[in-house]
């Protein structure tokens, strides 16, 4: 599996999670929606095109306006993480093209599922 497809999985994960928290990327609260300001990538197993694959994804830090999702993407039936990592996404007001503070429903979401600390 080519190495730009982990972005994409992690993209959809990342899709399906904030619509279970009930948002979307363009709108998390107050007009606001994210950005992506950062990812991080750590290949661990060799995956191939027709795997079965399961993508985990859960905040691990909110800060005043970003916040870190942890992936780990798994072929299913197996324990072992195919490919773990990051994304840093920053609360972007789309109309003002500004970063800005995490709107408060969504944060209470994200504290909701926390695995790591808040900043």
């Amino acid at each position: 599996m080519g190495n730009d497809k982990y972005l994409l999985l992690f993209q959809d994960a990342r899709i399906r999670f904030l619509e279970w928290l009930g948002f979307s990327e363009r709108a998390i609260g107050d007009g606001t929606g994210v950005i992506m300001s950062e990812a991080h990538l750590n290949f661990r197993v060799e995956l191939f095109l027709s795997d079965r694959l399961t993508v985990a994804v859960r905040p691990a830090k909110i800060g005043a306006s970003r916040f870190v999702l942890e992936y780990e993407v798994r072929r299913d039936g197996e324990e072992t993480a195919a490919a773990t990592g990051t994304t840093t996404l920053a609360a972007f007001d789309y109309q003002k093209r500004r970063i800005t503070r995490i709107p408060a429903s969504f944060r209470r979401a994200l504290e909701g599922c926390l695995t790591g600390g808040t900043d």
